[in-house]
């Protein structure tokens, strides 16, 4: 799935020139509408239920310009970048009182059902309105990092809520009807790699332009040698550990993946069942045959870690997957659904938050590091030094992953 061409576009948009980002901004919110346009057409008044895992399409739309707008047209010290003060004065918004229905860190979650939110229309002349004076502001910018900071870091953002659209919209039964964002399947599993004792430098794997504040400044970190997948752990790997009652087997789970199983309607993987002909998924609104040659998907952390105590197995470390993709390169296959770690997410020592404040410091709570990319993951994202991070019980994202010898 990964290859030298993905790796170049991940540097590029953390790297590249004014120019690029202005076009790669465009084709962001090019796949943003196409996205909403797909909502739109599939649910009536563009009401979701309320789920923590959810959110409503239009405030996911206004909340995406929103972002862009606050911290690029609105942000008078935008050409500071990292150094830049989070709480300087910002200018008004285009749409007044924009701040009070769009700004995640004090619009609390549920209470965007509940929002006067402006109606799709108008949410999406906002947007354009938005995104044209960004794209102003961006052709009169310097080329150093710090002038270019806001712009990836927008970029980014609707990127990540392009990813979350679509997940989101499997588990409304929506269909996006474009192959990029499809499954592919994955050959028979290659032999694993054996990876030599070495002092591997964790983080800090971008040496110049865009870094996220996680990612700063990096630690050295001491592997012992080991053995890992080439790839992650297929459908056809995982449901032998199904159907041989591994999610009745107590002795599999640990006390956090036996709470979390209690909660459960089926102990099955989400969107799985076993049909009459075999093992059929949920997507696009219906069910599918499986093919088994897929990466297993949509398991939390606690179904990774009771399948590697089934097979006598354990979860790489993060920095043993870091290491592993950037020595081994296209030997070892990733891009196909981001993939649990052992490690915790946590602050390297020396980290520093930057201006956005809420994206990596709120997180630092024992959660686990995921390392990779999804088949819903824009091309520029999928970067091998991107720390993802998610509750170890969420299914709805779509994660996998893969295994080291114990």
């Amino acid at each position: 799935m990964h290859d030298a061409s993905l790796t170049r576009e991940a540097v590029a948009a953390r790297q590249g020139s004014p120019e690029f980002l202005a076009d790669a901004l465009r084709a962001s919110r090019a796949d943003t509408m196409a996205t909403f346009g797909c909502y739109e057409r599939a649910l009536p008044g563009l009401r979701v239920p309320l789920r923590a895992e959810l959110n409503p399409p239009l405030w996911e739309l206004g909340h995406i310009g929103w972002f862009q707008e606050y911290w690029i047209a609105r942000n008078p010290e935008r050409g500071l970048g990292a150094r830049a003060d989070p709480e300087a004065l910002r200018g008004p918004s285009l749409r007044p009182g924009a701040d009070e229905l769009y700004n995640s860190s004090r619009v609390p979650h549920d209470s965007r059902w509940r929002l006067p939110l402006p109606d799709a229309a108008a949410t999406r002349d906002d947007l354009t309105r938005q995104l044209d004076r960004s794209l102003v502001l961006l052709n009169d910018a310097d080329s150093d990092d710090d002038a270019l900071y806001f712009y990836r870091l927008a970029l980014f953002h609707e990127d990540m809520h392009h990813e979350a659209a679509l997940y989101m919209a499997r588990n409304l039964g929506i269909v996006i009807d474009d192959k990029r964002w499809e499954t592919r399947p994955l050959p028979a599993a290659p032999l694993p790699l054996a990876i030599s004792e070495q002092v591997w430098r964790l983080g800090g794997a971008t040496n110049a332009g865009f870094v996220f504040d996680n990612e700063a400044p990096g630690v050295d970190l001491r592997l012992a040698s080991y053995s890992i997948d080439p790839q992650a752990v297929r459908w056809a790997e995982y449901l032998p550990f199904v159907e041989d009652g591994g999610y009745g087997q107590a002795r599999l789970w640990s006390d956090a993946g036996a709470s979390w199983l209690k909660t459960q309607p089926e102990p099955a993987p989400r969107y799985l069942r076993r049909g009459d002909g075999g093992w059929q998924q949920w997507r696009g609104g219906r069910w599918q045959a499986l093919n088994p040659a897929e990466a297993a998907c949509h398991l939390t952390l606690h179904e990774a870690e009771a399948w590697c105590r089934w097979a006598g197995r354990r979860l790489p470390t993060e920095a043993e997957w870091e290491c592993a993709a950037l020595v081994e390169g296209s030997a070892f296959r990733w891009g196909d659904v981001w993939e649990w770690t052992a490690s915790p997410f946590a602050p390297f020592p020396g980290f520093a938050p930057h201006p956005y404040r809420d994206y990596s410091a709120p997180w630092f709570d024992g959660r686990p590091v995921l390392k990779g990319a999804s088949h819903c993951t824009q091309p520029r994202m999928r970067h091998a030094g991107y720390r993802n991070f998610f509750p170890a019980g969420r299914n709805d994202v779509p994660a996998g992953f893969r295994s080291c010898a114990v």
